[in-house]
């Protein structure tokens, strides 16, 4: 029997996966959250639960937090990785209310509820709440005003909850940048040029892997970041270092 239970919202997509898979190679019992069905491989068990609903609590707390509680069972939870985000891209003018609301809901409302529903458990096994969060919260660019501000309000979401939960509970953030899941890889697909580009915006001139964003995930929920809290890692790869001037 496993020892301890990690929480992961969105393991359907490449970073959670990745996510859920490491840990389980850990040796973490591994929820997975999501609104469809995913691959076992990167979970022991599946919740299928949309977080875009999560603004109704009752409905929330029975088949989601419910059923999180029946498959954990008397393993202690450990971790909560909220990983699950919708990406909506709209210039200013013509952001839709309805795309607006989705967004918070799913990348910051469901955080917060998550959160707050497990806190018993965090708190007796002296948890860790690890938030996935983006390098658009500190750089942005044109369209993705609704996702740079849900990111940047997790951000801050960390920062308070590290000082509201502490000693007990530590909260951390890791905000990757470019990473090469299969939406990002389909999205460039046929577009070499345009792919190239966006590697020559990191200092390291390429983007990352699913699997160096899970390395630093299961890092940051290890004994040997113990001293983290209420802190971001950016595993952007330089992208926020580097000036973009013209020549």
């Amino acid at each position: 029997m496993k020892k301890r239970a990690a929480i992961v919202t969105g393991t359907s997509g490449g970073i959670g996966s990745a996510i859920g898979k490491a840990l389980m190679q850990e040796g973490w019992l591994v929820i997975g959250i999501n609104r469809s069905d995913t691959d076992t491989d990167c979970c022991d068990h599946l919740v299928r639960y949309d977080l875009s609903r999560c603004e109704n609590e009752q409905e929330f707390s029975q088949d989601c937090i419910g059923e999180i509680r029946r498959l954990v069972g008397d393993v202690p939870i450990l971790a909560l990785v909220n990983n699950s985000a919708t990406q909506i891209l709209s210039a200013t003018d013509d952001i839709l209310l309805d795309d607006w609301q989705k967004s918070l809901a799913v990348n910051l409302t469901a955080p917060l509820l998550l959160s707050r529903a497990m806190v018993s458990e965090l708190r007796a096994n002296r948890g860790i709440i690890l938030n996935i969060g983006s390098v658009h919260a500190r750089a942005t660019k044109k369209e993705f005003v609704t996702y740079a501000t849900t990111k940047a309000a997790l951000h801050g979401l960390t920062r308070a909850m590290a000082v509201d939960l502490g000693p007990e509970i530590r909260v951390v953030c890791l905000a990757p940048a470019a990473i090469g899941t299969p939406m990002l890889n389909a999205g460039f697909e046929g577009k070499e040029k345009e792919f190239s580009e966006l590697e020559q915006c990191h200092a390291l001139e390429r983007i990352g892997s699913p699997e160096e964003v899970a390395d630093a995930a299961v890092f940051l929920l290890s004994s040997k970041a113990a001293f983290f809290t209420g802190s971001t890692l950016y595993l952007d790869g330089g992208v926020l270092s580097k000036l973009h001037d013209p020549a």
